[in-house]
C-alpha cells in the first residue's frame, strides 16, 4: 500500500514540476513577444495583431520547424537579408540551374535557385497552369559581384539616391540568397497581366511572398516591385497574413529577433 502511496506521489510531483516548468517558459515567451514588438517600429507595432498570445507562438513554433526541412543551405529560410542586415562575407549559396521545361519559363540560361527552392517554383508554376496562366521566371539567384555591377549600373542611369530606392547594394539582396524571383517584365505593368494578378492573389498559397508591397517603402527600404517574390514556405505565408499585415518585412524581422534574443 505504501509503494503504491509513493509512487502516486512521485508521479504527481513528476507532473507538478513539469506543469511548473511549462509554466515558466510560457511565461518567458510571453514576454518575449512584447519585448521583441517594443524593438520593432512604430509602424511594425501598431500593424502587428497578436490577440492570442498563446496560440501565436503555438502558430510560431509551426513555422520555425518548416524552415528545418529546408537545408540545403547554411543560411536558414527566414534568413533577414535588407538594407540593415547583410549576408556573411564571401556568401554564395548552392544552387540549381533553371532548364527549359513545361512548367515555367525562363528568360535567360544563366537563372539558377536553391536546389530546395526550385520544386516551390514547379508547384507553383503548375498551379498556375491549370488556370491558363504561364509564369515566366526573369530573375534569380545573383552573386554578390554582379549584384555589385547591377547596383552601380542603376547609379550610372537614376543616380545614388533613386538607385538606393530600386536595386540592393551588394551583400543586401534577397537574391544573393538564392530563393528569391523576379517575375515577368520585372515593370510595374506587370500587375496588370495575367500572371502578375494571379501571383499577387495566389503565391502565398504556396509559400511565395511578395517582398516589396506598395506604401512600405519606408519599411521594406525599397520602392513597390510587383514581379519579386521570396519563398518562405506556405506555413509563413500564413502566419504573415494573420498576424503580421502580410508584410514580409516584419514577420522576417520578428522572427529574427525570436531567435537571437535571449
Amino acid at each position: 500500500m505504501k509503494t503504491k502511496i509513493f509512487k502516486a506521489l512521485s508521479i504527481a510531483l513528476v507532473m507538478f514540476t513539469a506543469a511548473q516548468n511549462c509554466f515558466s517558459q510560457t511565461k518567458a515567451e510571453l514576454e518575449k513577444i512584447d519585448l521583441i514588438l517594443s524593438k520593432m517600429s512604430a509602424r511594425a507595432q501598431r500593424e502587428i495583431k497578436i490577440d492570442d498570445k498563446i496560440q501565436f507562438i503555438k502558430d510560431l513554433k509551426v513555422v520555425l520547424e518548416e524552415e528545418k526541412k529546408y537545408t540545403a543551405d547554411p543560411l536558414p529560410l527566414y534568413y533577414l537579408i535588407d538594407k540593415k542586415h547583410k549576408a556573411p562575407e564571401g556568401y554564395a549559396p548552392k544552387t540549381v540551374a533553371l532548364v527549359k521545361n513545361n512548367d515555367y519559363g525562363i528568360s535567360r540560361n544563366d537563372l539558377s535557385l536553391r536546389p530546395d527552392v526550385e520544386p516551390e517554383l514547379r508547384k507553383l508554376s503548375q498551379a498556375a497552369n491549370k488556370e491558363g496562366v504561364w509564369i515566366l521566371v526573369s530573375s534569380t539567384y545573383r552573386s554578390y559581384e554582379y549584384q555589385a555591377k547591377l547596383f552601380q549600373r542603376w547609379v550610372d542611369i537614376d543616380g545614388l539616391e533613386q538607385a538606393e530606392r530600386e536595386s540592393a547594394r551588394p551583400g543586401t539582396s534577397q537574391h544573393q540568397l538564392g530563393c528569391a524571383i523576379d517575375f515577368g517584365s520585372i515593370t510595374h505593368d506587370y500587375i496588370n497581366t495575367k500572371a502578375g494578378q494571379w501571383l499577387y492573389n495566389n503565391a502565398y498559397k504556396y509559400g511565395w511572398s511578395l517582398s516589396f508591397p506598395k506604401g512600405y517603402e519606408p519599411d521594406t527600404g525599397y520602392m513597390y516591385e510587383c514581379w519579386h517574390y521570396r519563398f518562405i514556405g506556405i506555413p509563413a505565408c500564413q502566419m504573415q497574413k494573420k498576424y503580421f499585415n502580410n508584410v514580409q518585412q516584419f514577420l522576417l524581422e520578428f522572427i529574427n529577433y525570436w531567435k537571437n534574443e535571449k
